[in-house]
């Protein structure tokens, strides 16, 4: 289970999230949709404290931290119980894609490399990147590159995968690769929470589909309620302008 209260954040006088409550079950894929500039991807970065939320509650597992007063260790325990997709990729660039997925392994959960090297393998096989193992990223395509960020995410089996707009640097060739890569993550039960402009992805993928403006969850609900029959006004606007 991953429960949010009262978490909020600010980048000066502007407050980016404004008291969110949420609940994620287990297994559950809940996708956050809305205007650019509403603190959708301040929230994901904010679990993990990516950006330190100024008040609110996380809980992830059987962790649970007072953003507050959040200690190194607390920190570093909810980075343990997440995996970060960026949108951006986020690779780093003097490594391959196999050293890509096995540097948190490695590092972080202090697994054997023997043993980091053979679950890289195994996630550049599901991933269909075997033959670029070796390959730095320069020389991968925007497609493949992210693939390999969504595998480094697999490979931690972590608590919750956090995606943040994962297709919104892709040219277009390349989406429909990594959502295709996603919907098979999210075939796992994989507890996921998704931010995307992908919007008939998000009806197919999601058990819940999350509405912000303003720094606030406006409307939340089944993907057939909120796309065919939206409540709040704000969200059938928002509806209107991106799907025409």
């Amino acid at each position: 289970m991953i429960r949010l209260t009262g978490l909020t954040k600010r980048f000066g006088a502007n407050t980016v999230l404004d008291g969110i409550d949420l609940s994620i079950a287990e297994g559950d894929r809940v996708v956050v949709i809305g205007p650019s500039g509403t603190g959708k991807s301040t929230l994901l970065r904010c679990i993990n404290f990516l950006d330190r939320p100024e008040a609110g509650v996380i809980r992830v597992g059987d962790l649970e931290v007072d953003a507050g007063r959040a200690t190194r260790a607390q920190v570093l325990g909810l980075r343990r119980r997440t995996a970060f997709v960026f949108q951006n990729y986020a690779l780093f660039a003097n490594k391959t894609a196999r050293q890509n997925i096995t540097e948190a392994l490695i590092t972080v959960q202090k697994r054997p490399r023997a043993e980091a090297e053979a679950r890289a393998d195994a996630i550049l096989a599901e991933t269909g990147l075997t033959e670029k193992a070796d390959s730095y990223p320069a020389a991968l395509s925007g497609g493949q590159q992210q693939r390999v960020g969504i595998g480094r995410a697999m490979a931690l089996e972590a608590d919750l995968m956090l995606f943040d707009e994962p297709t919104s640097a892709l040219d277009p060739e390349w989406v429909g690769e990594v959502l295709d890569l996603m919907r098979r993550v999210a075939e796992r039960r994989q507890t996921m929470l998704i931010v995307t402009h992908e919007m008939q992805f998000a009806r197919e993928i999601a058990d819940r589909v999350i509405f912000m403006e303003g720094g606030r969850i406006v409307e939340e609900g089944p993907p057939a309620q909120i796309f065919e029959a939206a409540r709040d006004p704000r969200t059938r606007a928002f509806l209107r302008r991106v799907t025409g």
